[in-house]
């Protein structure tokens, strides 16, 4: 065997790179990059649009251009704060399915809306909902309505579900009665035959009494107390664009320098609404709040809160036995945080829905007059128990169709929330009204959309027709049946309050205010435009919010059983 001879001159090992070496390369690089560093970023913002483009195979559907290249298009169509007509006219030139965004796409078929919204279905909220969570001391405040986890929600909604069922209205109508009670009182004192008009702050109050036994003042003050309502005003704005593209909240309302100083208390993140939650709650207990690191609450027996030995029947003394009785889930910060969702969701939307309720009757006179009829026909008939103020129990409400089919249509004309709600397709995905959306695509459906669909509520999608709630008893049993089977299906395809799981809890809480405060409204006093020619301003801030809505009170004969004399005004 021959075994070859090594050179042993020859070395085995890598050129070694001298100090000098590596000083030129690094120029080099240098050189390069100051040369070329304006195709670099071109090349990779080309590459990071492309991959949005065909992103999920979305490409397959129409949109705007930009909008399927970056979520930017669709922050600034929501800072215009009239997405819900661009949505709409994307829809009528495009189809049922849009792409809004890289990863967004919108619904506008009926069809879609068991498949997204439907129990079990396994889709979560977008973290667009995550931008709506308050601060309190340096953390989130997650709540039913902006959590995005799906286990947490049912384990809240399980400990505060009775406290929102149609059984317990009862115990708030009390509250419901007061409020509406000083609200009469002050519009008789500040706005009957008051040339100017009137703004009013009843929704707000109204909650602040459902929820602590206690006002915020609104009404008695006739003011903005706080600024809270200026304050909701300004979140709405900033939330709506913001969630479009929900990192940049990590960057403003949200830093998280800002809120480790908040925190260690060297700033205050803590939003008026919050600390107004809190001091109902610290005067609930009879304390002062309790220093940090401390429970915001005592364990306390709730059956013994008030003086008497009886627990009050409002939102918050549910909220605390709830807490009693799960102590292991339910602690102090979700207790808060149930406090103060009620405002940030039971005011808002409500009062939108009151003003549309109350301008579509004053843009229609003959539908104000059908239903003033009909409300004071039922005071002939005896249907009303109070003979002094004029105010509508709930019980006395559900005995007035028209009214009904007054509300459902303000309802499907106006819903409140003017964003397609978001949710989040499960892995792999799912198929969705015929077509198959890969997991993790962003979906939704807005009401601005399913309210007008002809196919579900008639042709006359754009017009305020309370009849069509209607079925009238003189038609033959064939023809009354199908009108019957077609108000069960529009019924079933409203979608002001959402849909499914995470349907609001809190709407027959607004429907007991709206049910009763529409009526006794009109039982009392004449209300009229301060200027009919001027037409309502909406701006879409996430809930669309109503302006150039003023009127006038002059109070009116309070109609009584036949037989009996009427009150003058």
């Amino acid at each position: 065997m021959i075994v070859p001879e090594v050179d042993q001159t020859k070395s085995f090992h890598a050129p070694i790179h001298t100090p000098r070496r590596m000083e030129i390369e690094r120029s080099m690089a240098l050189s390069f990059i100051a040369h070329y560093w304006a195709l670099g970023l071109i090349v990779v913002t080309a590459a990071w649009l492309i991959r949005n483009r065909y992103h999920n195979g979305l490409n397959k559907y129409p949109g705007p251009f930009m909008a399927s290249l970056t979520d930017i298009w669709r922050l600034y169509e929501v800072w215009g704060r009239q997405f819900e007509v661009t949505n709409r006219k994307l829809h009528a030139q495009y189809g049922d399915v849009v792409r809004l965004g890289p990863n967004t796409l919108s619904f506008a078929d009926p069809k879609a809306l068991k498949t997204i919204y439907g129990l079990n279905k396994g889709f979560i909220k977008s973290d667009f909902y995550i931008v709506q969570q308050g601060v309190s001391k340096g953390g989130g405040l997650a709540t039913l309505f902006s959590t995005t986890d799906n286990t947490f929600h049912a384990q809240l909604r399980r400990c505060v579900n009775s406290a929102f069922s149609m059984s317990a209205l009862v115990q708030y109508e009390p509250f419901v009665t007061n409020t509406i009670k000083l609200f009469f009182e002050q519009t008789e004192r500040l706005y009957v035959n008051n040339a100017d008009g009137c703004d009013f702050f009843y929704a707000f109050d109204v909650i602040g009494e459902v929820t602590y036994s206690k006002r915020h003042g609104f009404l008695e003050r006739n003011e903005d107390v706080d600024g809270i309502v200026n304050y909701l005003g300004n979140l709405f704005l900033y939330v709506a664009p913001i969630g479009q593209i929900p990192w940049l909240d990590r960057l403003f309302l949200k830093n998280p320098i800002y809120l480790k100083l908040s925190e260690w208390g060297f700033v205050d993140a803590t939003n008026p609404i919050v600390l107004f939650a809190r001091a109902r709650m610290a005067e609930r207990l009879g304390m002062i709040e309790n220093d940090a690191g401390k429970p915001l609450l005592p364990i306390t027996d709730t059956a013994k809160l008030q003086a008497g030995g009886a627990a009050s029947p409002d939102l918050l003394s549910k909220f605390l036995a709830a807490r009693d009785s799960r102590p292991e889930f339910m602690n102090d910060k979700l207790v808060l945080a149930m406090a103060v969702s009620m405002a940030f969701a039971g005011s808002e939307t409500t009062a939108i829905s009151l003003s549309a309720v109350f301008y579509n009757l004053l843009r229609n006179p003959d539908i104000l007059a059908r239903l003033r009829t009909e409300i004071d026909d039922a005071a002939r008939a005896g249907a009303f128990a109070d003979y002094e103020l004029g105010i509508v129990t709930w019980a006395e409400s559900q005995r007035l169709p028209y009214l009904d089919a007054c509300i459902k249509e303000a309802f499907r004309m106006y819903p409140a929330a003017g964003l397609p709600l978001e949710r989040i397709v499960p892995e792999p995905g799912v198929e969705i009204a015929g077509h198959y959306v890969k997991g993790g695509t962003i979906v939704g459906c807005s009401a601005w959309l399913i309210h007008r669909r002809p196919e579900i509520f008639s042709d006359d999608v754009d017009v305020y027709r309370p009849e069509r709630w209607l079925v009238d008893e003189s038609l033959p049993e064939a023809q009354r049946e199908e009108r019957e089977r077609r108000i069960r299906e529009m019924n079933g395809h409203m979608f002001q309050f959402g849909m499914g799981a995470r349907t609001c809890i809190g709407k027959n809480i607004s429907l007991l205010e709206m049910y009763k405060v529409v009526p006794s409204l009109l039982r009392r006093f004449e209300i009229r435009f301060k200027d009919p020619s001027q037409e309502w301003k909406t701006v879409n801030a996430w809930f669309i919010k109503q302006q150039n809505f003023r009127t006038l009170f002059e109070k009116r004969e309070l109609v009584l059983p036949d037989g009996r004399a009427e009150i003058k005004a």
